[in-house]
C-alpha cells in the first residue's frame, strides 16, 4: 500500500473515532479573537502548526519510542484535567509496560481562570529538578488526587507534597521562590497557542503516531480512550 493510501486509511476512521468519543469537556480560554481567528494570507487555508515531539527534559511515562505517544497539556487546576489525570494512569498501567503507549505530560496553567495553577506547574518541576522523574510522577499525581480543583488547592500544602515525594523541604521552598521551571512552563504556553490558533483548552492531548499528529481536545473517559487507542493501534499496522 502507498504512503498516501496509508495516511489515509489512518486518517478517516480516526477522524470518526474521535468525533464519535469526545463527549465530555474542557475548560478554555479564548487569547482573543485575533489569535483565535486570523484569516491567513490570501484566504489561503492556515498552516497546521505541530506541537513539538518528545523533548530531553519532557516528563515522559513509557517508552519515547511508543507506538502511540500522548502528549498533554494540562491544568493542575482544571476539574477535567483531574478526571483526564485518572484516565492517562489507567491508559499507561495497561499499556505502558508493553511500549505501546508513552504519556508526556506539560503543563499549562491557564492562570486567567486558575490563579494557583503556575505556582503549582512551578513546584512541579521544582521537584523535578530536586529529585528526578520519579518524584515527579509521585508529586504530580498527589496533586491530581488532593486538590479540589477550580483553585481551590491550600498552596501550603505543596511543600508537605514534596516531601511525599521524597524531596528536601528547604531545597524546595528555595526552588520555588525562584524563577525555576516558568520558562520551561511559558514554553509548552507557546507551543499550545500556536497549535491552537489562540484558544486554548485542558487538557489538551496531541497523539503522535509515527510522523502524524493527532489532537483530542477535552477529556475521555478511560472506556472511550482505550477504544480510541485501539483504533489507533489497528490502523497504524
Amino acid at each position: 500500500m502507498s504512503d498516501a493510501n496509508n495516511k489515509s486509511s489512518l486518517a478517516v476512521p480516526v477522524a470518526i473515532v474521535i468525533s464519535a468519543l469526545i463527549i465530555a469537556g474542557a475548560l478554555y480560554f479564548s487569547l482573543g479573537k485575533k489569535a483565535a481567528q486570523a484569516p491567513s494570507a490570501n484566504n489561503a487555508p492556515a498552516k497546521v502548526v505541530k506541537v513539538p515531539g518528545v523533548q530531553k527534559n519532557d516528563h515522559i511515562l513509557g517508552s519515547p519510542n511508543a507506538k502511540v505517544v500522548i502528549v498533554e497539556y494540562s491544568d493542575t487546576e482544571c476539574p477535567f484535567c483531574k478526571a483526564h489525570h485518572e484516565t492517562l494512569n489507567k491508559v499507561i498501567e495497561k499499556y505502558g509496560k508493553s511500549g505501546k503507549v508513552a504519556w508526556v505530560y506539560r503543563a499549562l496553567p491557564l492562570e486567567q481562570l486558575h490563579p494557583k495553577a503556575p505556582k503549582e506547574a512551578q513546584a512541579g518541576e521544582c521537584v523535578a529538578k530536586l529529585g528526578g522523574e520519579g518524584a515527579f510522577w509521585k508529586f504530580i499525581n498527589k496533586i491530581y488526587k488532593e486538590t479540589p480543583s477550580n483553585n481551590k488547592l491550600d498552596l501550603a500544602k505543596l511543600p508537605e507534597f514534596a516531601k511525599f515525594a521524597g524531596v528536601n523541604v528547604t531545597e524546595f521552598n528555595k526552588c520555588l521562590d525562584s524563577d525555576y521551571g516558568k520558562d520551561i512552563i511559558k514554553k509548552h504556553l507557546d507551543d499550545a497557542i500556536k497549535a491552537t490558533g489562540g484558544r486554548i483548552g485542558t487538557p489538551h492531548n496531541v497523539l503522535l503516531v509515527g510522523d502524524k499528529q493527532i489532537p483530542v481536545a477535552g477529556y475521555l473517559p478511560f472506556e472511550n480512550m482505550d477504544k480510541l487507542l485501539n483504533q489507533l493501534f489497528k490502523q497504524a499496522k
